[in-house]
């Protein structure tokens, strides 16, 4: 299968999970279990949104292995104009998952709606852009 294909064949299993994302996280109030499901819709379009980026710079012939790497080279490339969120992002990810305390959770949700989800979806509109022109 061509690298061309594969990211957009991955950019659509991202474009699913980043409206269901949109969807969750345009909530006035969460209770605590929608609070843990938002950490995971954040989790899951995360990491949709990092491997669609490293599939698409493999076609442009930019070999990447790992998200640090993908994300390093998405902001350089101009895919990601906010670098720092994103590694940001690649950090807390595994630590919203493992810990739970309403302190925590509540931080989580400011930040992801804050400052995760328009970084998210700025990408999201780049590769949007890519697929239809």
């Amino acid at each position: 299968m061509s690298q061309d294909i594969r990211w957009k064949q991955r950019f659509q299993n991202f474009e699913k999970a980043f409206l269901f994302f949109e969807g969750v996280v345009d909530k006035e109030h969460y209770s605590a279990i929608e609070i843990s499901g938002l950490v995971q819709v954040f989790e899951f379009t995360f990491e949709l949104a990092w491997k669609t980026m490293k599939d698409y710079l493999y076609e442009q012939g930019i070999e990447t292995h790992f998200p640090r790497e993908a994300i390093k080279e998405g902001f350089n490339t101009q895919i990601i104009h906010d670098g720092h969120t994103w590694i940001e992002m690649l950090e807390k990810r595994n630590e919203l998952s493992h810990t739970y305390n309403e302190d925590v959770a509540n931080r989580a949700v400011d930040v992801i709606r804050r400052l995760y989800f328009p970084a998210i979806q700025q990408v999201y509109g780049y590769f949007k852009s890519k697929m239809n022109g």
